[in-house]
């Protein structure tokens, strides 16, 4: 990590590179981690196992088992709140620095900030759609239809995907009733894109169109471990474009980036956003 001294260097140096704009900023679990969101691929997380799409859709006891940890946590992301960094990418846009956010993380707070033109890339935790008629409703809607189906259930319901018992975890929820789709019937699934599904084309081809537009690509709290977010890195530099990253820790994009920033989202972006209105 950067002591203050060092930080104000590394900031003018991001400040210099990305220049006027307009730039595209592309985000990661790294920049909600001040909201009390955990990153699960930061250089202190426990390694895990997510539940693939596969085993969402072919499983009924891992589905089960993911609707009743759901059910129990997912009020834990609906009170989070923005943090310096998620503002000041606002801020950055308001002033016309920022075109816009590709965000890999679904906890709308880059929404709840301000930005205005984001990319939800891997879909949002406040939805849930129908697989086979592709209805769509709020997670609020779901939660109370939840709480009616399963009175009384109140969680200790441990992560299937880091146990070392994923049989007995299993069984801790077998009775827990699952929600279907009441127009048809259909499976319920988050509208979040996971493991082993594809990002639908029409947010791909937006993240393109802003990076095409784009001056400069800015990373934030991103290791770039997966190509679903890496490509834009790819396609920025390809264009000869600056890519500039702020994540604690590497990532699988240093190679090509112009500045590399190993520091906390919060203090970087607050300290850039700060540098343009000087």
């Amino acid at each position: 990590m950067l002591d203050t001294d060092d930080l104000t260097t590394a900031v003018a140096r991001m400040r210099a590179t990305l220049g006027r704009g307009p730039v595209v900023a592309l985000t990661g679990a790294g920049i909600s981690t001040d909201s009390g969101i955990p990153d699960y691929r930061g250089p202190d997380s426990p390694p895990r196992t997510p539940m693939t799409f596969q085993q969402f859709v072919g499983d009924a006891a891992f589905r089960r088992h993911y609707w009743a940890r759901n059910h129990v946590g997912w009020r834990h992301v609906h009170r989070t709140r923005p943090n310096d960094g998620h503002r000041a990418l606002a801020g950055l846009e308001e002033a016309g620095v920022v075109s816009g956010v590709i965000t890999q993380n679904v906890d709308t707070l880059h929404e709840m900030a301000g930005s205005r033109r984001v990319v939800d890339l891997h879909g949002r935790y406040d939805r849930v759609t129908c697989l086979s008629c592709a209805a769509v409703i709020s997670r609020d809607r779901l939660a109370e239809r939840l709480t009616a189906l399963n009175p009384g259930f109140t969680g200790g319901v441990d992560d299937v995907e880091v146990a070392p018992d994923a049989d007995a975890v299993l069984a801790s929820t077998r009775g827990f009733t699952v929600a279907d789709c009441t127009g048809c019937g259909g499976v319920l699934k988050p509208d979040i894109v996971y493991f082993g599904e594809n990002v639908p084309r029409q947010r791909v081809l937006e993240s393109y169109r802003l990076v095409d537009d784009a001056e400069a690509l800015l990373v934030a709290g991103s290791s770039l471990t997966v190509l679903s977010g890496r490509r834009f890195a790819k396609r920025a530099a390809d264009q000869g474009k600056p890519v500039v990253i702020v994540n604690r820790g590497p990532t699988r994009s240093d190679a090509i980036a112009a500045v590399t920033v190993d520091a906390g989202c919060s203090p970087a972006l607050r300290a850039l956003e700060a540098a343009y209105q000087r």
